[in-house]
């Protein structure tokens, strides 16, 4: 006689991270941000429903920009999000290159 035995049920994640393939697109934006001198610093935080990587004009300062990955939002809003100095989200959704777009343009007015 065999006993069926259920699996454990799955725990959430003790916490959100970012991905080496979202963070790829983040830190070739944040280096091409660097060079044209408009970014110097910047700190990433794994917590329990989001995971943020903050952007720094200079490192004592409150960050320029979070962009944060929180999956609860995926089917809602969509687990990304660029948000300025004063919390104001600037763009959202599911694709990670598309939200950055909104830093890209900041890139082209601080090169022309």
């Amino acid at each position: 006689m065999t006993a069926h035995t259920t699996p454990p049920p799955k725990r959430p994640p003790e916490q959100v991270a970012f991905h080496r393939t979202e963070l790829g697109p983040i830190l070739t934006l944040y280096g091409r941000m660097v060079a044209a001198g408009e970014w110097r610093d910047y700190g990433i935080s794994s917590l329990r429903e989001v995971a943020v990587f903050s952007i720094f004009k200079r490192t004592a300062e409150n960050p320029l920009y979070r962009i944060e990955k929180r999956p609860k939002h995926r089917l809602r809003q969509g687990q990304y999000a660029v948000i300025g100095m004063q919390g104001q989200v600037l763009k959202r959704g599911d694709d990670l290159k598309a939200v950055l777009r909104v830093l890209e343009r900041k890139l082209i007015r601080a090169v022309n």
